[in-house]
């Protein structure tokens, strides 16, 4: 179950509904893409330890500077800046805390004296995976991530920068595992309104979405499909818009695994 942090939107603090879902399930894995901004760096660092652990080791996170509207950035506490930076620096400490060490360290305001955390998380490491397709983006996920897991691009796109990743690790001496570089993929049953399209739209410049929303089943397996040609193996398949008006929403999990489960290796 992979789910959106959205700090300004509806849809509740992914962290609080991971661990609901953690509570009921015993083998369902739990990812997010979590905004780290306006979040304590040891807070943050503890309970995603903790629900690690209560969860038995089926988190995965991938971090997110949100979505760059002036409000949000407002909200969060970074109206200017490179947000990107800020979520390096809390990458940096939360690693050094998970792996047991005692930080002294001034960080934006806060200053850490002899602070160790406990405990740690049950997965060693704990992932963390990044996004992004700018050339920054892809620095930062050679020099810093776990894995990839990029959106609103082609599979053109997504396999260049895989590509490009990997070169770059290579050359500064690290390893991005082949099998950790994925996208989120938008897709509904029919065609849908064009005010759902909005927000895909402004993140591109070209406000093409070809080969970006895959609408009904045969085009979702054929855009999943270019993209695992591309090298690409880990796929959020996200509704775009409210499936159905009418049928339960496990019938529309079921049209979904009927899809694409089969593309699984």
């Amino acid at each position: 179950m992979w789910l959106s942090d959205i700090p300004l939107g509806g849809l509740g603090d992914p962290l609080i509904n991971l661990t609901f879902a953690a509570a009921y399930t015993s083998r369902l894995k739990l990812g997010a893409n979590l905004v780290p901004l306006g979040r304590h760096p040891y807070w943050l660092a503890k309970q995603l330890a903790q629900l690690d652990r209560l969860s038995h080791g089926r988190l995965l996170i991938s971090l997110v500077p949100g979505l760059g509207q002036p409000a949000e950035r407002k909200a969060l506490g970074y109206p200017t800046g490179n947000r990107g930076k800020v979520v390096d620096e809390m990458i940096a400490l939360m690693r050094r805390w998970w792996a047991g060490e005692i930080v002294n360290q001034q960080w934006c305001g806060y200053e850490f004296e002899d602070i160790v955390l406990d405990p740690t998380p049950m997965q060693e490491p704990l992932e963390l995976w990044l996004g992004g397709i700018s050339a920054m983006a892809l620095e930062r996920v050679a020099n810093l991530a776990d894995g990839w897991l990029t959106s609103a691009a082609t599979p053109a796109e997504a396999g260049a920068g895989r590509t490009e990743i990997e070169r770059r690790a290579e050359e500064i001496g690290r390893v991005v595992d082949i099998d950790h570089f994925g996208i989120s993929i938008p897709y509904c049953l029919e065609k849908p309104k064009e005010i759902a399209l909005d927000n895909l739209r402004r993140r591109r410049k070209d406000r093409d979405l070809t080969d970006i929303v895959a609408v009904g089943a045969t085009e979702l397996r054929r855009l999943t499909k270019a993209h695992i040609d591309e090298g690409l193996s880990k796929f959020v398949v996200r509704p775009l818009d409210v499936l159905s008006n009418t049928a339960p929403w496990r019938d529309d999990l079921r049209w979904l695994a009927d899809v694409v489960l089969p593309l699984q290796t």
